[in-house]
């Protein structure tokens, strides 16, 4: 299903090497560039809904999204177009696997994630100087940096958990929030004098792709880096997983159904990668507030053994390993004291996991132990009230 509408033919000063990326990339380029002027009509109509009929909409829309469309007996139109969209379930997935979670995710040890993914995916986010420029527009992530990675984690462990993306379910709940968060804080931008001839739409269908990847590519493309490989047969369940995340969000599904393979997340991130500039003042000020968040976070909980100087120099050194040095001297990361024992404990920790999965029992086991862990902390975690449910608020408007 394609929900995507083109809302202006220019083409966004922000491209670089179009021309090399249409030589390499073929058609996929030119759909690119045209999806930076693709927003998500179902998802805006929603925002204009509750701007106009207020707390009625958004009660609505909170029943429909924990109950279903069918619960309710008068919803407004955009938010029954929305509803039915979500419940839509593509052919491709089944109930069966949604009820089993993310298998690939939840496998690797919870040491591993903390490291592969908090810092890892976020830095590519950031990196982008279109996403950094919106984030930092908000003023949310520099200031409030513990609190919305805490609230990013919740909602990634709610979505990949047994079941989280059934109707209804938090995960499901979670991602249809954050999607309406697109939309509204894409309706401000636009209010607010967003340059639009040089960014496009802001929170476009191509920086949702890029953002899509980073939390289902980015990580594992990392792990595999260290040494955890996992099966052509694993990769395509996980992608088919996180499309049916994408489904979810909203993503046109030109970006993501065809990739069914890490091979295939790398051809698509190295077309949005090499069409972008290099991260700038504000990608290195949200990454310096997020690891400066992420290392206070763990070393008060679970790598309290570690002081934080140390842990910022494995992160510096993790982010040198995985992305380069050209990558990491554009966000002006020092070089790292650990970088020659990163390889290290790569190995060790693929070593460990490699015994973990050596038999179906001890890979049952594992997965058993490390879901019930990570199902935990995010219970723990989980804040009052996030910013993805306060911002679909009719008095978000005013914002």
């Amino acid at each position: 299903m394609v929900l995507s509408t083109v809302q202006n033919t220019e083409r966004p000063g922000r491209l670089l090497n179009i021309e090399e990326a249409r030589k390499k990339h073929g058609s996929r380029a030119d759909f690119m560039v045209e999806m930076l002027q693709a927003g998500d009509p179902l998802a805006d109509a929603v925002i204009v809904e509750i701007n106009e009929f207020g707390k009625e909409a958004k009660q609505q829309l909170n029943q429909g999204l924990v109950a279903g469309l069918d619960s309710l007996d008068s919803p407004p139109p955009a938010v029954a177009a929305f509803l039915a969209q979500l419940e839509t379930m593509p052919e491709w997935i089944s109930h069966d696997q949604l009820a089993a979670g993310d298998v690939g995710d939840l496998s690797i040890p919870p040491q591993w994630t903390l490291l592969t993914s908090a810092g890892i995916q976020l830095v590519h986010v950031y990196a982008s100087p279109s996403i950094a420029k919106l984030l930092v527009q908000t003023g949310s992530l520099t200031t409030m940096a513990p609190r919305r990675l805490v609230e990013t984690g919740v909602w990634h462990e709610q979505a990949v958990l047994p079941g989280g993306l059934l109707r209804g379910a938090p995960g499901y709940v979670g991602t249809a929030q954050v999607r309406l968060l697109h939309a509204r804080v894409r309706h401000t931008a636009m209010k607010h004098g967003w340059d639009h001839a040089e960014w496009g739409v802001p929170i476009n269908q191509t920086d949702i792709a890029r953002t899509w990847l980073d939390f289902t590519a980015v990580p594992f493309l990392a792990a595999r880096k260290l040494g955890m490989v996992f099966t052509e047969d694993e990769q395509a369940a996980r992608y088919r997983y996180w499309s049916y995340l994408g489904h979810l969000l909203g993503l046109d599904e030109r970006f993501h159904r065809a990739v069914r393979s890490d091979d295939d997340a790398e051809v698509l991130l190295d077309l949005l990668d090499s069409t972008i500039h290099e991260p700038d003042e504000n990608s290195r000020a949200l990454t310096e507030a997020m690891l400066d968040a992420n290392v206070a976070a763990l070393t008060a909980g679970p790598l309290s053994m570690l002081d934080r100087a140390t842990l910022r120099d494995l992160f510096n050194g993790l982010l040198r390993f995985y992305y380069g040095d050209r990558f990491a001297d554009a966000l002006r990361l020092p070089r790292a004291q650990s970088a020659g024992l990163i390889p290290l404990l790569g190995a060790v920790g693929a070593q460990s996991w490699q015994l973990q999965r050596s038999t179906p029992e001890t890979a049952a086991l594992a997965l058993e132990q490390f879901t019930a862990i990570r199902a935990a902390d995010a219970a723990a975690a989980m804040p009052d009230h996030t910013a993805y449910q306060t911002n679909i608020s009719p008095q978000a408007h005013a914002a």
